[in-house]
């Protein structure tokens, strides 16, 4: 993060990092630098240090100075999709042999990329509950290189105390990666807690419109970030110009969305507690979130992510899937529309059989932005 912005607001380095006025023109927005290669002044004498765009661009590197700026990181890095910074970031930090503790409660995709990928690599990984610190420190061993938290979590919405959890890999001599898709920058700072790198999905909450995808990794140590940069430009899963500016684009109006997401969600978890067709609300938000307590020491509020199970089972969840209007029946998350699915059929389908096996009954909301006395009325007629 550059010095100029450490005593800034979120709000305004959210605006002001990385958006530089263009030298040429004054334009106040970076340009789109849609372009693959760069003249240079004799044999090695580059622009800026530009020389390939997918070594860096002149638009992702606006993106990830002001994705370093938002986590109070050294360097921030901008790929391709989420899962494509996940790849990059374990291998540059294991090898054949290590060992990772992971969620029990992980995006399915994330639990996909360590079981039909890493341990194919020669990577294992042990399950454990990051809501318990006793579980984590038991899932330790001498090969542990990493330990991997989401939180809030996906879909069932766990907390993990980040800087409990942060002392336990400390003490086991390994990396603390924190994915902070669900909180954004704005809600949570895992490094400042004592994490060592951030995941984001920039499809969600940073890009903010259902519009694109990418991802990022922000990390507190300038070594490590120097390290991740080598291994991001020779694998080159990169994110492309246009993308970037439009997380870009997204980020500038993060806090106000993630303001009003946390408004309606908070509404909305409340009207479910009420209702007679459902017998459990996961919100951190709520007093009865067995980590309610800890959610309000490291969050600034509690999200737009809600999860709820239906009496019924897993007919009755589905059918309130597909009786929602305004509610969008879809994947992903974090756009200004609000969004249902069925965790256990759609985006965590790759997890059956498996201990992050989420419950047939669930079903889990994106809170948008729209009016919330339009949101509450779609479900109580989806819930019948």
């Amino acid at each position: 993060m550059s010095d100029e912005h450490i005593h800034q607001s979120f709000e305004t380095r959210a605006i002001h990092a990385g958006n530089t006025a263009d030298p040429l023109t004054g334009a106040v927005v970076p340009p789109i630098y849609q372009v693959s290669t760069y003249k240079q002044d004799g044999v090695g004498g580059l622009r800026g240090g530009y020389e390939y765009s997918r070594s860096a661009n002149p638009t992702r590197t606006a993106l990830e100075e002001n994705l370093a700026a938002l986590e109070g990181g050294r360097r921030g890095l901008a790929f391709a999709s989420g899962l494509a910074a996940e790849d990059c970031l374990l291998r540059t930090l294991l090898a054949p042999g290590d060992h990772v503790v992971i969620p029990n409660d992980a995006y399915g995709g994330t639990f996909r990329l360590f079981a039909k990928v890493v341990q194919r690599w020669g990577v294992d990984f042990s399950v454990a509950d990051t809501s318990d610190v006793e579980s984590v420190r038991g899932a330790v061993n001498d090969r542990t290189k990493a330990i991997w938290v989401e939180t809030p979590s996906n879909p069932l919405l766990g907390i993990t105390d980040i800087p409990a959890v942060a002392a336990v890999a400390r003490a086991a001599g390994a990396k603390l990666v924190v994915d902070n898709t669900f909180a954004s920058p704005y809600l949570q700072q895992p490094l400042a807690l004592g994490a060592d790198v951030v995941v984001h999905s920039l499809t969600k909450y940073m890009g903010g419109h259902s519009d694109v995808v990418g991802g990022a990794l922000v990390t507190a140590d300038e070594a490590l970030g120097e390290e991740l940069a080598y291994h991001q430009n020779a694998m080159g899963a990169v994110a492309g110009p246009f993308d970037s500016w439009i997380v870009l684009r997204g980020i500038k109006t993060l806090a106000v969305r993630m303001d009003r997401h946390s408004e309606n969600a908070t509404k909305v978890a409340e009207m479910l507690t009420q209702h007679p067709k459902v017998t459990q609300v996961l919100y951190p938000g709520l007093p009865e979130h067995p980590g309610h307590e800890i959610a309000a020491k490291q969050m600034k509020s509690f999200g737009g992510m809600i999860s709820f199970r239906v009496a019924g089972g897993e007919e009755a969840a589905v059918a309130v899937c597909n009786r929602a209007k305004l509610f969008t029946l879809g994947e992903s998350l974090g756009g200004v529309e609000s969004l249902i699915e069925h965790p256990g059929r759609m985006t965590h389908a790759s997890v059956a059989g498996s201990a992050l096996e989420v419950p047939a009954d669930l079903v889990r909301l994106s809170v948008g932005i729209e009016n919330v006395e339009d949101l509450l009325a779609d479900l109580r007629q989806a819930l019948g």
